[in-house]
């Protein structure tokens, strides 16, 4: 197969959360293909170190921080650090998340804190981060992950499901705030996305033949077919394209 190639993304500063493995890993490996100046954080230092490693032997201009997205002081240091070395970004993903199972009746305050400072919180503080650059730019992308889970009615991830649907919220809200400074934010909404931690930790080959038995079409949602949509939604092809969702679930939920 042959994909696009998106001019306006070479040398693009941008940023991306939870960058090392799964679908991030695929978002670095995407934009630093295209050209662009690409900036990740995670918690997998291991990973993320050589990842970045890789990709800058190859010529592409990759740097990597280690960062826990729910230390908003810590991550938006970092992003104040790949500013320095790019640029202020004009992409923002917001990717990082845990979907980690859990019982609704079993979650304490503390929980639900928890839950959501990695599932949403940080989106915001990071595009608050950005913003400014963005809006001495004129221009700017933004955005963050959903997931078709609370669509689908998954279960026993509860907290993740709330977090995930509040991002549609988050996102038009940031359209309207951030647009009349050219500043677009979109939700991409993976499917069933078939990643090693999901193979790890969960999916049997039970699961994978009912999740295939739920898409229209035959397959399965792969991490590069979600940063192949967000290199569209960064790109300037997509300049008047604005507080929408965007699912890439195979033909499954209804949005």
């Amino acid at each position: 197969m042959l994909f696009a190639s998106y001019p306006s993304l070479k040398d693009r500063p941008v940023v991306i959360s939870g960058g090392a493995t799964g679908i991030g890993e695929a978002l670095v490996r995407a934009f630093a293909a295209q050209g662009a100046r690409v900036g990740f954080v995670d918690i997998a230092q291991d990973e993320g170190v050589a990842l970045a490693e890789e990709l800058a032997g190859a010529g592409q201009q990759v740097r990597f921080t280690r960062c826990d997205v729910t230390d908003i002081a810590a991550y938006q240091k970092a992003i104040a650090g790949f500013a320095a070395a790019h640029g202020d970004a004009l992409v923002l993903i917001n990717n990082a998340a845990n979907d980690q199972r859990h019982d609704w009746a079993e979650v304490s305050s503390d929980d639900w804190d928890a839950r959501f400072a990695v599932n949403l919180k940080h989106a915001f503080f990071a595009a608050q981060a950005v913003a400014p650059g963005m809006k001495r730019a004129g221009k700017g992308s933004i955005i963050t992950f959903g997931s078709i889970s609370w669509m689908v009615l998954t279960p026993s991830i509860p907290l993740y499901e709330t977090a995930k649907a509040a991002v549609h919220g988050l996102t038009r809200a940031l359209a309207r705030e951030l647009g009349r400074s050219g500043i677009r934010a979109n939700s991409l909404v993976p499917g069933a996305v078939i990643t090693q931690r999901q193979l790890d930790l969960w999916l049997t080959s039970e699961d994978m033949a009912a999740i295939e038995a739920n898409q229209a079409l035959s397959g399965h949602v792969m991490p590069e077919d979600c940063a192949r949509m967000a290199l569209f939604l960064a790109a300037d092809d997509s300049a008047m394209i604005s507080g929408q969702h965007f699912l890439v679930d195979g033909g499954w939920a209804n949005a």
